[in-house]
């Protein structure tokens, strides 16, 4: 369990990493989609036509960022400092709003 602890940390928390880079860039691609998610929800047109797969979207997205948000509490080795922290709250706002 350790062994993967420290794995997955690499990955999320450290950005120098092939890995990290990785876990960087599906992120923002991540964002970015969400965002654009939102923008096409706002058509009128695209929303009535396109309501059922963009819920679907967004809650697959919404359901990605919830495991991030948990897997990075799992993997620090104070939790509740994560939490409280600047990133830790932003992490849970972008899951609360769905």
């Amino acid at each position: 369990m350790k062994k993967l602890k420290d794995k997955l940390y690499e990955i999320i928390f450290e950005a120098d990493t092939r890995a990290g880079k990785m876990f960087d860039l599906i992120l923002l691609v991540i964002i970015l989609l969400s965002v654009a998610l939102v923008m096409l929800e706002s058509v009128p047109a695209i929303r009535e036509n396109n309501h059922h797969i963009l819920k679907i979207l967004e809650w697959a997205i919404t359901v990605i960022f919830t495991i991030e948000y948990l897997l990075r509490i799992f993997i620090v080795k104070k939790p509740f400092r994560y939490i409280l922290s600047f990133y830790g709250i932003i992490d849970f706002l972008s899951v609360i709003p769905t």
